[in-house]
């Protein structure tokens, strides 16, 4: 993502579009009287705090109640959100942001400077236990790695107000897509009073506080999710949408049975059916990159099988799965075969050739993992003997079923485990598990948003692949002229010591109704906001 920029002075100043960035309905457009949006969601939202949601579908909805520094428009471009610029020192590790006069929180008291130095410092406080707490060290923000350990003070975080307009923050290495880092829902602000007032129960419709476009009416865990229109909002004129509502639906062809029948306006479409779905509603399913893998996580921490510490069988098992299989056959929405974990579609970034991804068919790879498990001492007589994870989704368990069907045929036995949403992400943070499936959405359209996810230091390395080499070459990322040497590099330990097996390259495969517009087409992050979204007449 590349920003306009001009040198005045001794700072570099970034020029932001100032226009509202809300909806932009063309002329001659009939809107309809009922201005709502309702779309699918698989799981319940574990956390409606920004600083402790990890999931994607929390931050689709945490991105209609707060607002950070910036947003993405369509094309996942940044637009102003709080802050309408920024200037950069000379050496890059001085971030001056502007923020508007007119932002609010929903309680009609203004957002300021204090509010984001409040949220980030909150954010790596280990008192917080946020697992996203390493994302401040990953925007390399002064003292993060420090705080995060409990050496040293929040207070000491290099970010702090100016003014109540101005916020400055400090970084320990100059990072190019620093500002496309600021779009997380982990960097957005929070009201201390309303956390301080209410402790946990900060988050329950009708006390959370928010500084967004829609403030929250309803939450009924593992069913709905209401959010209405606030007038606090700063651009508020320019909202469209009065009411958006996530309904959590489990099974997800009834998610589709329940959008054909008008209740929702927007839902995944399962595997197999694209094809059939494209040519009865051309209008209406959709399929486009989207910037997340899908993977199986091998487990090779203390806790994991003794198997699995053997790269050997880690590799085994990731050749003998057959991703045209799983892409071409259950599928069949536009996704590609992964052999690597960055997502191709990132922005700058090149797959490195790889031995059993460019010099292998299907067969070799499978003749491959025998041999290597014969190697490790598996065979027969002393099969190797795993459990696979997955959360709820019939899209899940069929490429689960696959899976387990492939390994058996280099000797593998599999026992599939199905758990919701929750308890699933809760084993797999304590190392409960064996295989789990798992998917990465990028958090920004850069490598390193995959990559740093399997450091040492990475709150989310759930299998626990500690690999001194890695780190360094990560660490060396951040300050290479060219990284994606590095990230090329990086790609490669993980296919010589797979602790991830690869499956594939996720596309966005919806059915959206046809009076829906707003929603963003080339934004390969999938970004939206109910703000820039309007319904037509019928």
């Amino acid at each position: 993502m590349k920003l306009r920029t001009t040198l005045a002075t001794s700072a570099l100043v970034l020029g932001l579009a100032l226009q509202a960035q809300a909806a932009d309905v063309p002329e001659g457009v009939t809107l309809a009287d009922d201005q709502t949006y309702t779309f699918w969601l698989l799981d319940a939202i574990k956390s409606m705090d920004p600083q402790l949601n990890t999931d994607v579908e929390g931050s689709d909805v945490l991105r209609n109640l707060f607002e950070g520094l910036y947003n993405e428009d369509g094309n996942g471009e940044l637009v102003p959100g709080v802050a309408l610029d920024h200037e950069v020192s000379e050496d890059g590790k001085t971030y001056t942001f502007n923020l508007r006069d007119d932002a609010k929180w929903s309680n009609g008291e203004p957002v300021t400077a204090g509010d984001f130095v409040y949220a980030w410092r909150r954010l790596a406080d280990p008192a917080t236990a946020s697992e996203y707490a390493w994302y401040m060290e990953l925007m390399q923000v002064e003292n993060a790695p420090e705080i995060i350990a409990g050496e040293m003070d929040p207070e000491e975080l290099g970010v702090r107000a100016v003014d109540d307009h101005t916020l400055e923050v400090k970084i320990s290495t100059p990072l190019p897509y620093f500002p496309q880092m600021l779009v997380h829902g982990s960097t957005f602000p929070v009201l201390q009073s309303v956390i301080e007032e209410n402790g946990d129960d900060w988050t329950d419709a009708g006390t959370l506080v928010g500084n967004g476009a829609y403030t929250l009416t309803e939450h009924q865990l593992g069913e709905r999710v209401v959010m209405e229109k606030t007038d606090t909002y700063w651009d508020a004129d320019n909202v469209v949408i009065e009411t958006l509502t996530a309904l959590t639906i489990n099974d997800i062809n009834q998610g589709l049975t329940r959008y054909l029948a008008g209740e929702l306006d927007r839902v995944d479409i399962p595997a197999g059916q694209y094809p059939r779905l494209a040519e009865e509603y051309p209008d209406q399913a959709v399929s486009t990159p989207y910037n997340c893998s899908y993977i199986y996580m091998l487990n090779v921490g203390e806790k994991g099988p003794e198997a699995l510490k053997d790269a050997r069988v880690r590799k085994a098992l990731a050749y003998a799965i057959d991703r045209d299989i799983i892409v071409e056959r259950i599928l069949q929405g536009g996704q590609k075969p992964a052999y690597n974990w960055t997502h191709w579609a990132i922005a700058d970034f090149e797959r490195p050739e790889v031995e059993w991804a460019d010099e292998m068919d299907q067969a070799q790879r499978i003749e491959k993992a025998k041999e290597l498990l014969e190697e490790a001492g598996y065979g027969p007589d002393n099969p190797v003997n795993l459990s696979l994870q997955y959360n709820t989704s019939e899209d899940h368990k069929k490429i689960a079923i696959a899976a387990s069907q492939m390994l058996k045929q280099i000797g593998v036995n599999i026992t599939l485990d199905n758990y919701e949403w929750k308890i699933h992400t809760d084993r797999m943070q304590n190392q409960d598990f064996d295989m789990a499936r798992y998917a990465w959405c990028g958090d920004y359209n850069e490598a390193s948003t995959y990559l740093d996810l399997m450091t040492s230091y990475s709150g989310h390395n759930n299998g626990e692949f500690f690999n001194d080499e890695y780190d360094q070459v990560m660490a060396d990322s951040k300050t290479a002229e060219n990284p994606l040497e590095m990230y090329q590099e990086a790609e490669r330990i993980l296919a010589e010591e797979m602790p991830i097996i690869p499956i594939y390259h996720y596309a966005n495969v919806d059915m959206i109704n046809a009076n829906i517009e707003g929603l963003p087409e080339n934004n390969v992050n999938n970004t939206w906001y109910g703000k820039d979204i309007y319904r037509t007449a019928e």
